[in-house]
């Protein structure tokens, strides 16, 4: 296996910006960003710190190949030019999975048994056999045609990046923690500053902020499928998570809170962050949001309140909004940020916003409303 790998960190719509500055805080540049993906070439241990650090992407994968087909005949032939023994061992499990959008190759099906059979057909010349096992370690390929440029590319995360490891329980409607991550991201909280989410659910917006705060990796409470591939030396993997372990702040001090209406969201919110190792880093309390009051000053708070998306909830929500702002308007030293797809959201809080950025909660479009306070006066 060559030194170098090229790799697909896929995105969230929305987010690309974000996952390419995390691409490059790990120190990795040639950073190309296109809709729903980062891509970058970077050395082979770019596989483990990517999937340990960076908190916005879905995925990470390794890019096999890349190339124009307009017909099964091209799709097979150059898929099977592809040097597959470099990748896959003898023994590895390697199903095919697909998609194709504005291409001549329009059937999905159709592509993912081409690409298998081509594979298998440059394994049968590498291996001088005929039949292959798939007892080993998993390579879930996928085939993606996105007008008639095939790319082919190896999940090297398993469960999506999302799958933290703290949170095996969750409510109704979570929100996923690679949105949440971006979230705190895209705000202007320091971790010397206190944190609030009004509407905290399970939890992971302030867990998520609480990992930031103390530059804990998102990965480290997790494993990942390219642990077990032959060609990643285990060296790799112990020197990332050594990384993971030597740059994590654990004394960083917080003063980060959630708080829910719901008693039984508090409590497993509780319990996840337990399950994230930050008892103590933060903390919960169960309180309707008419009752929030700030001790400190310059603070932020985060929030991804109800949306009202059910005929019978929206007038529920409407006047939570109404609410809220009313409750956070003496506040005028925090910055507030709100998460919602409520279009009327501006007038129902009662002020509008500094800045509007459109982001997908899964299938959801919303709107991510940016309120900023007053700047902290400067030390002297």
């Amino acid at each position: 296996m060559e030194n170098k790998v090229t790799l697909i960190a896929t995105a969230t719509m929305g987010l690309e910006a974000l996952v390419g500055r995390e691409v490059k805080a790990l120190g990795y540049e040639n950073v190309n960003m296109e809709n729903g993906k980062v891509e970058f070439t970077a050395p082979l241990d770019a596989i483990p710190r990517a999937n340990l650090w960076i908190r916005t992407a879905d995925r990470i994968k390794v890019k096999a190949a890349s190339f124009k087909a307009v017909t099964f005949e091209e799709l097979f032939e150059q898929t099977k030019s592809v040097p597959w023994e470099k990748f896959l061992p003898e023994d590895a499990e390697f199903p095919v999975t697909g998609r194709s959008v504005k291409s001549k190759l329009y059937s999905v099906p159709d592509c993912q048994s081409i690409v298998k059979k081509a594979i298998v057909e440059r394994l049968k010349q590498s291996y001088h056999t005929d039949w292959f096992q798939e007892t080993g370690a998993l390579f879930k390929i996928e085939v993606a045609i996105h007008k008639d440029t095939a790319v082919l590319s190896i999940d090297s995360s398993g469960d999506g990046l999302h799958k933290r490891g703290y949170r095996p329980l969750h409510n109704k409607a979570p929100l996923k923690e690679t949105l949440a991550a971006a979230m705190v991201q895209l705000t202007n909280w320091h971790p010397d500053r206190p944190f609030r989410d009004p509407f905290c659910g399970s939890g992971t917006i302030p867990i998520e902020a609480a990992l930031i705060g103390q530059n804990i990796a998102p990965g480290f409470n997790r494993e990942f499928v390219s642990e077990e591939w032959p060609w990643i030396p285990v060296q790799l993997w112990d020197r990332a998570r050594e990384e993971v372990e030597d740059k994590a702040n654990y004394d960083q001090p917080l003063d980060i809170q959630g708080s829910d209406i719901d008693h039984k969201m508090v409590e497993l919110a509780e319990e996840n962050a337990m399950e994230a190792g930050l008892y103590g880093a933060v903390s919960f309390k169960q309180m309707q949001v008419t009752d929030f009051t700030a001790q400190k000053d310059y603070g932020c708070l985060v929030s991804n309140p109800p949306y009202g998306e059910r005929l019978g909830d929206k007038e529920v929500v409407e006047a939570l909004y109404k609410e809220l702002g009313t409750t956070l308007r003496p506040l005028d030293t925090w910055s507030v940020y709100v998460l919602t797809s409520n279009e009327k959201f501006e007038s129902l809080f009662g002020k509008k916003a500094t800045k509007k950025r459109k982001l997908y909660n899964g299938n959801i479009k919303t709107d991510y409303y940016q309120y900023w306070g007053k700047r902290p006066p400067r030390n002297r």
